[in-house]
């Protein structure tokens, strides 16, 4: 006769979260050796059997949780092909889900998720720094673009990113530049501002112009375009591409030529950049190695039960149409 004893029941005696006693029955090489030992030797002594068919069987290849603020953002989308292709490699599945930049939906999403999957990869999560270390107490997790003291994360080099984009329209001539912002709960608008900031600081011959936070759509260029001009600027940063793609557009709907008159730059250097006229001048992040990377980083986080490094991934300017000397602005 079969024991009563249930995997939540081990889980308990064990002293881990569920999903680490499904992964040590099912994928036992993708669990640390002491806690795999020591969840073997409870289940042993609990006469725990865990059920042929059931989720724990040895059969069902491992199961990653992959989160995303938005599938629509090119950005992400790359970010999860590298996910998924470095996945497979290593013969597990990915479960994506799109949490539409709703930080509450992103909440109740991980709920449902944790105790289901073998590992977790936040792309840009939403939430509070709370909420992800709960998270991540209970199922590995690891964070891709984003900083969570505690958690293993892969990021991009934002500072060199947004640093090089602005020394490059300060040796063009540019003395007045705004930046157009991202959603206010993104972290890395944050760290944008931030490196933008910091960069006006300390370089006195440049008056920077925050026009703040814009949807991080084609849409949201309208409302950026239409600030920048108002405060006089010769170029404009923006929070990522897809953003600058939609001041170009609104720029072109007000007569106003791209770079002769304004100056404009993005970073994420999605596919549509050289699509438009003029091709836009941004900064590389190379998106599928996120992905790639954070997988590796979360089966090292699971096969030896402490956080690795987090590595920083560069970022690299790429010089198009879109910028050039800045026009000569006459006093009146």
């Amino acid at each position: 006769m079969r024991s009563s004893t249930t995997i939540r029941d081990v889980a308990a005696a064990a002293e881990v979260s569920i999903s680490t006693v499904s992964r040590t029955m099912a994928h036992p090489e993708l669990v640390a050796s002491g806690t795999r030992e020591h969840v073997l030797a409870i289940a042993r002594d609990l006469r725990y059997r865990p059920a042929l068919g059931a989720s724990t069987d040895r059969a069902r290849p491992g199961m990653l949780g992959l989160v995303v603020p938005d599938l629509e953002n090119p950005f992400f989308g790359l970010i999860a092909k590298g996910v998924q292709a470095r996945a497979r490699s290593a013969g597990m599945l990915v479960v994506v889900s799109d949490i539409e930049e709703d930080g509450m939906l992103e909440r109740t999403m991980l709920e449902s998720i944790a105790s289901g999957v073998d590992g977790l990869i936040l792309c840009s999560p939403r939430g509070d720094d709370e909420n992800i270390l709960d998270v991540a107490r209970r199922v590995p997790t690891v964070i891709a673009n984003r900083e969570v003291t505690g958690v293993p994360s892969v990021m991009f080099d934002e500072d060199r990113g947004m640093t090089s984009s602005l020394r490059h329209l300060q040796a063009l001539g540019h003395r007045r530049i705004a930046y157009a912002g991202g959603p206010l709960q993104s972290w890395t608008h944050r760290r944008r501002a931030q490196a933008v900031h910091r960069f006006a600081e300390q370089e006195s011959d440049v008056e920077l112009i925050d026009l703040g936070s814009f949807q991080p759509y084609l849409s949201g260029g309208l409302g950026a375009a239409d600030q920048a001009l108002a405060a006089g600027v010769t170029a404009i940063v923006a929070f990522n591409d897809l953003l600058a793609l939609g001041i170009l557009d609104r720029l072109a709907q007000r007569g106003v030529r791209v770079p002769e008159d304004m100056s404009v730059t993005g970073i994420d250097n999605v596919s549509a950049a050289t699509y438009v006229r003029p091709h836009l001048t941004t900064v590389d992040v190379p998106r599928v190695r996120m992905g790639r990377t954070a997988v590796d980083l979360l089966l090292s986080t699971m096969h030896d039960g402490a956080p690795a490094p987090s590595p920083i991934l560069p970022a690299e300017l790429i010089v198009r149409d879109s910028t050039a000397v800045a026009p000569v602005v006459v006093d009146r």
